[in-house]
This record gives C-alpha cells, sequence and structure tokens, in this order.
C-alpha cells in the first residue's frame, strides 16, 4: 500500500509531481538561509543543493509527463478502476 501516492487503496495521496515539487520548495527556503555563509561547509552544501534542485525539477517534469500521458490515454482517475496495470 502506498503512503504517500494516489492508489486505488489510497485515494486520497498525492500526485508525484506535487510531492517532488513541495520538496524543491522546502530546499529552496532552507536554501536562501544558508546562502550568504561563505564557510566551505555552507558553501558545500549549497552546490549539492543546486543538483539536487536540477534533478528535482527534471524529476517533476518527467512526472507531470506521466500524468499528461495518463490522462490523455484514459481520462481522469477514477479510483475504483486503475488505468493501467494490475489491480
Amino acid at each position: 500500500m502506498s503512503r504517500f501516492l494516489v492508489t486505488d487503496d489510497n485515494p486520497d495521496g498525492y500526485k508525484l509531481e506535487d510531492i517532488l515539487s513541495a520538496i524543491r520548495n522546502e530546499i529552496l527556503q532552507r536554501a536562501t538561509k544558508i546562502m550568504d555563509d561563505s564557510r566551505p561547509e555552507a558553501v558545500a552544501v549549497i552546490n549539492n543543493n543546486i543538483k539536487i534542485l536540477n534533478h528535482l525539477s527534471e524529476s517533476i517534469a518527467l512526472a507531470e509527463n506521466s500524468t499528461e500521458v495518463l490522462d490523455k490515454a484514459f481520462g481522469q482517475h477514477d479510483p475504483n478502476v486503475p488505468r493501467i496495470g494490475k489491480a
């Protein structure tokens, strides 16, 4: 059973792109708190965050594309019927 994502067992879950966007926003908020810190540790964390944000943005785009493909092919999700895969 999914704890976070929308599934037949969890119709109140979230879309993957929404979770990834929320995580990206939190990283951005936290990064702004250390952006003026010039210590090597802070610079390393900022550099890592920039790379992570790039990966998240690419992942969000992929998740949005998957949603578009499913919506186009099968219409809006009916919680009682899986659009693809096995129930």
